[in-house]
């Protein structure tokens, strides 16, 4: 702190704009223009066209609306696409509420057992601190899907179908937060005066009842313990199975395929060694459910796994940054369609190592991959399946550089057999990372 700016500086620095034309015409274009609308590259956005030597065709998009849940979204257009071509349906989608109904109460739970294993830490504590800035909330990653669908399986959209605040999530989740911190504090003055483990029990109890009946009402009632299954095929063949279990249903159609799906990661940094397993510290849903566990592998490597999948016709649940070089109406990311470099005068190069270690970037947005172009035996360009409706993109699909798909893709479901002779190293016990590592970033 010795170094104060100086007169002699600012003299300097403001001699060096007027004296700069890059400068000037970037001053009139950033007074009249959004950044990303000044510092556009035709070139590059035309090159972005979806066009893709392997492509494959999928069921309509579905939008999330105003909530966190693209984790759940992308896992479901997954699972469905398997079920509709499995029954000849022209449509079909997984009940998103039904998921996240779950995910929120058993996260409640999570999130409690947290704080009472936590409790002989002061509040301040930075693994404290993190658990309660985290709370519960939309926000997820690939195994904590698996673990929901494996204890309460799953059920068509119109069994448990969408409410206003199963779609506009925001005020539901800060009350249930304010509830949770409220029974945080209580939970761990009742654990610092030595009160008995029935008692703090019983009192964690009281708050996921009341948390119960909370999302019961913001779901539209209870999640289904039976239903009925009917549909109508693409020979316009009507069917109904009556009776159906959630759980039956995800026996049926989700289990075998999630045991045989792994999540893969690439983490280009120094605490990470390829070919090695890691799960994160405090990061889950389901207390007694499935660790969150990646297998760090290389881009080489972990694009070949996806494009070995995409052959064999299946699409491929994936997260990214998507804060990054985007045009979001047009359906674009890729970091060739901006210069900002050039309109800024910033230096901007960073490498994806460095973005994950300052928290530059870190996956933020799950969605499917279902298709890619590839030439002269390289990707140059991946279609990507959103749900965020079909409003934006070209009706909902969306597509992304090589190139960005370098930089800002850091995960993928995978199944095991697109793995080859990697796939033994998902049988490793996995080290366990922080809390905050930017690999437990949760996608919304």
């Amino acid at each position: 702190m010795n170094h104060p700016i100086t007169d002699e500086q600012l003299a300097r620095w403001g001699k060096d704009y007027s004296g700069s034309a890059e400068r000037r015409l970037a001053t009139h274009a950033l007074a009249k223009c959004d950044i990303n609308d000044a510092a556009h590259v035709a070139g590059g956005a035309w090159a972005m066209r979806q066009k893709f030597s392997l492509e494959i065709k999928t069921l309509p998009v579905t939008n999330q609306k105003s909530s966190g849940r693209c984790w759940l979204f992308a896992a479901a257009n997954v699972l469905r696409e398997r079920i509709a071509a499995d029954l000849n349906m022209e449509n079909f989608e997984i009940s998103q509420s039904h998921l996240a109904f779950w995910d929120k109460f058993e996260r409640a739970n999570y999130f409690l057992e947290s704080i009472l294993e936590t409790a002989d830490r002061p509040a301040d504590d930075r693994v404290v601190m993190h658990i309660l800035m985290t709370g519960v909330h939309d926000g997820g990653q690939w195994d904590m899907f698996g673990n929901i669908v494996r204890k309460y399986g799953i059920v068509p959209k119109d069994a448990y179908d969408e409410t206003y605040q199963s779609s506009n999530t925001r005020n539901m989740n800060a009350l249930l937060n304010r509830s949770l911190k409220a029974a945080a504090a209580k939970l761990r003055a009742m654990a610092a005066a030595g009160e008995s483990e029935d008692a703090i029990q019983a009192e964690k109890d009281a708050t996921l009842s009341k948390v119960y009946g909370f999302l019961c009402s913001c779901y539209g009632g209870e999640p289904p313990k039976t239903f009925d299954f009917e549909y109508v095929d693409k020979d316009d063949n009507y069917h109904i199975e009556k009776g159906l279990t959630p759980m039956g249903f995800a026996e049926r159609y989700a289990l075998s395929w999630l045991d045989e799906t792994v999540s893969v990661i690439h983490a280009p940094t120094k605490d990470k060694p390829y070919h090695k397993t890691y799960t994160i510290a405090f990061l889950g849903n389901v207390v007694g459910g499935r660790p969150v566990c990646h297998l760090n592998l290389t881009m080489d490597e972990f694009k070949a796994a996806v494009i070995r999948q995409l052959e064999a016709g299946k699409v491929v649940w994936f997260g990214s940054d998507v804060g990054k070089y985007g045009d979001r109406e047009k359906g674009i990311w890729d970091d060739g369609c901006y210069d900002y470099e050039l309109l800024t005068g910033l230096d901007l190069a960073i490498s994806k190592e460095d973005a994950l270690d300052y928290g530059f970037s870190a996956m933020n947005h799950a969605m499917v991959i279902t298709g890619v172009n590839i030439e002269d035996g390289k990707p140059t360009r991946w279609k990507i399946e959103n749900s965020w409706g079909d409003e934006r993109g070209v009706k909902g699909y969306y597509v992304c550089s090589d190139s960005w798909f370098d930089e800002y893709v850091f995960q993928a479901a995978v199944e095991k057999e697109y793995l080859g002779e990697l796939a033994e190293l998902t049988k490793q016990a996995p080290k366990t990372l922080d809390p905050w590592d930017p690999m437990g970033t949760l996608a919304d």
